[in-house]
């Protein structure tokens, strides 16, 4: 396996064999672990019948190839066989019902030797976000968090990047809370205020008025630099405090 992550060349059959698990095929990769405070009792037990779960939840066509790390810490690739379709729905909730203490991180569904090499890779760029991000996040999807995954080897640069984007948005207080969620929303649905309205629970007029006022706390219309201020509010999502100025005292 250490051979196959880092990129050498294998003989295929030989590798099936000793893992016990077949390499040409699609799989997802996931990273698994425990909290400190959650870490007493049987723990890889525990991730493993994560694992197992996940896989049964999706209809794996076989077992999961489950690797133990630590006490409190898996890496594990589901086969998927010839099919690439999975329901992030169903694998959410097979999490939520399964084990209260458990995290997990997920690639995306890749073929062959290069996709069981990239999914991994993906799964343990998103626990490196999911370690940063707030402690009740339990299930995070690469393909959800992949711009921000990718820029989490420098928090530092990130912050520094987000202020540079939000400006004076990016303070850890209510009021910014509430027009960062009405921006994110209006971006997300492409720009409507009907739309942002609705999801929301807000008058119509109450969108503008968050819009208006958070163009104008930032200095820029939201829709000027618009790819920039979805990423930097993703981050915010997920970073939370890790990224933001604390409120004046």
């Amino acid at each position: 396996m250490r051979d196959i992550l880092a990129g050498k060349d294998v003989d295929l059959d030989w590798a099936e064999s000793a893992l016990g698990y077949r390499i040409r095929q699609y799989h997802l990769g996931l990273v698994s672990w425990l909290p400190p405070l959650a870490e007493a009792g049987a723990g890889l037990a525990r991730l493993d019948r994560m694992t197992t779960v996940i896989a049964e939840a999706l209809g794996c066509p076989a077992r999961p190839l489950f690797v133990p790390r630590d006490e409190a810490l898996s890496w594990a690739w589901l086969p998927f066989g010839s099919h690439h379709d999975v329901s992030w729905e169903q694998l959410s909730d097979a999490i939520e019902s399964t084990d209260a203490s458990v995290h997990v991180c997920v690639g995306n569904v890749e073929p062959g030797i290069g996709g069981f090499r990239s999914t991994h890779h993906q799964a343990l760029r998103t626990q490196e976000l999911a370690t940063l991000a707030s402690p009740g996040t339990r299930f995070t999807e690469y393909s959800r968090v992949a711009p921000i995954a990718l820029m989490c080897a420098n928090v530092e640069d990130m912050r520094a990047w987000v202020w540079e984007v939000l400006g004076p948005l990016a303070v850890d207080d209510e009021n910014c809370a509430r027009l960062r969620e009405t921006v994110q929303i209006f971006l997300d649905t492409g720009c409507s205020y009907t739309a942002t309205a609705g999801a929301q629970i807000l008058h119509k007029n109450t969108v503008h008025y968050r819009i208006r006022k958070a163009e104008e706390i930032m200095g820029h219309p939201v829709q000027e630099r618009r790819i920039d201020l979805e990423v930097a509010l993703l981050a915010v999502q997920y970073l939370g405090l890790t990224l933001l100025r604390s409120a004046p005292a």
